[in-house]
């Protein structure tokens, strides 16, 4: 089972050692971020570090200026990594230490843009911005991530790419410093959180038969339990979600997912496309998702056939869970062909929640419900016993498939 691990061009770039213990996982693929968001990250084996903090959302290879020539906006670039080009230098390291390099985009997810440019937001339904949100109903932001997915996707020698975040951002973020778990809001108030009440969407809204103002008014009376403390009950699995939160909206329902779901597929199907014509024949192109096409965030929601249609594949993630991995790769295990890439997202940092322990185990039974190839997160973050229990796992899975094959199963 192909297993590929999650990188930051900081976990190479100085450390000559890097690429070396990333071949020795056992992984075939270094995951490779090209454009990532602001982060604060520890550095466990660096040489010269221990952390690393990226201030801003930034691309990590020299931007072509011909590309962003007249665009609303644009990328921006780092200071934190030595060198004008550390994807590329961390890429030409792991490609000759016998790993197969995939770039890692971020697209709808970048505060500084955001801060930038508050308008280009989304905006909740009590008029607050999510400056780490860019809405991607409008015009100016699906430019931006079009001509970005194209470009950093497509970095020299890299053999495919990951697309994070392609689709809606909301209210769930990994904040500094953050103080919004005070009301319990689950997954349905968080989606109600969620929606965006910008210009454009109201528009949106309207066009397919909502009236906005009633739709915001609606939203807030939905959202004001939760605010005194009696939120709605957690729902059993994704589709009792969205149930719940179309018993909320009542008749704006369809309209609302009308609206965010065509906004959606075609960011997906432009970012796609873009990165198909810039790429060499056999780049594979998947994108980070969610089965359930109201969830927002990284892994953003999409209608699984629809996907599968236009993508090469999907990372999914499968923390959580027998059960929970079973309700995010089913959907998509369901539309798979002989050729899609259905990649299990597995957290090995034990420190964050992961359990590289359990990843023959969970692994497997990823396999039994679909999934071709696994992720793992991250290797940059893991600690030497994370890394370790990763190198175990692997090597057993090899084992298991090469006797697997002996016997003719």
């Amino acid at each position: 089972m192909r297993a590929a691990a999650f990188l930051y061009p900081w976990d190479v770039v100085g450390d000559p050692d890097a690429a070396r213990r990333v071949a020795e996982l056992g992984v075939r693929q270094a995951t490779l971020a090209s454009a990532y968001h602001s982060t604060r990250a520890l550095t466990p084996r660096h040489p010269r570090h221990r952390v690393v903090t990226a201030r801003h959302a930034a691309v990590y290879y020299p931007p072509d200026p011909g590309r962003w020539a007249g665009a609303a906006l644009a990328p921006h670039s780092q200071r934190w990594v030595a060198g004008a080009d550390p994807y590329g230098e961390a890429a030409a390291a792991l490609t000759d230490a016998g790993v197969e390099v995939h770039s890692w985009v971020i697209l709808a997810h970048n505060t500084r843009l955001g801060e930038e440019h508050p308008d280009i937001t989304v905006r909740n339904a009590y008029g607050d911005r999510y400056p780490w949100a860019p809405c991607v109903a409008r015009p100016e932001v699906r430019d931006y991530a079009v001509r970005l997915a194209a470009e950093a996707a497509v970095r020299p020698g890299a053999r495919g790419t990951e697309l994070e975040s392609c689709g809606w951002y909301g209210l769930d973020h990994l904040h500094a410093h953050d103080k919004i778990g005070g009301a319990a809001l689950g997954g349905v108030g968080s989606f109600l959180m969620s929606l965006c009440f910008c210009e454009v969407c109201r528009d949106g809204y309207a066009a397919h038969g909502a009236d906005p103002e009633r739709l915001l008014a609606t939203v807030r009376d939905a959202l004001a339990p939760a605010f005194a403390g009696r939120p709605a009950p957690a729902a059993a699995d994704r589709a009792g979600e969205w149930a719940a939160i179309a018993a909320l909206l009542g008749e704006h329902a369809d309209a609302v997912a009308g609206w965010r779901d065509a906004v959606a597929e075609r960011l997906r199907r432009e970012a796609v496309a873009a990165v198909r014509a810039a790429a060499p024949e056999g780049f594979r192109v998947l994108l980070h998702a969610d089965p359930a096409p109201h969830r927002c965030g990284a892994n953003a929601g999409m209608d699984p056939a629809a996907v599968l249609a236009h993508a090469d594949g999907v990372v999914v993630p499968c923390a959580g869970g027998a059960g929970a991995r079973a309700g995010a790769l089913g959907p998509f295990a369901g539309h798979a062909t002989e050729r899609t890439t259905l990649a299990a997202n597995f957290p090995v940092v034990a420190g964050m929640g992961g359990s590289p322990a359990t990843l023959a185990a969970d692994a497997a039974h990823a396999a039994s419900l679909g999934a071709t190839e696994l992720r793992l997160y991250h290797a940059g973050l893991a600690t030497d016993e994370d890394l370790a229990a990763v190198a175990d796992a692997l090597r057993k899975l090899a084992a298991d498939e090469a006797a697997g094959e002996a016997s003719g199963e």
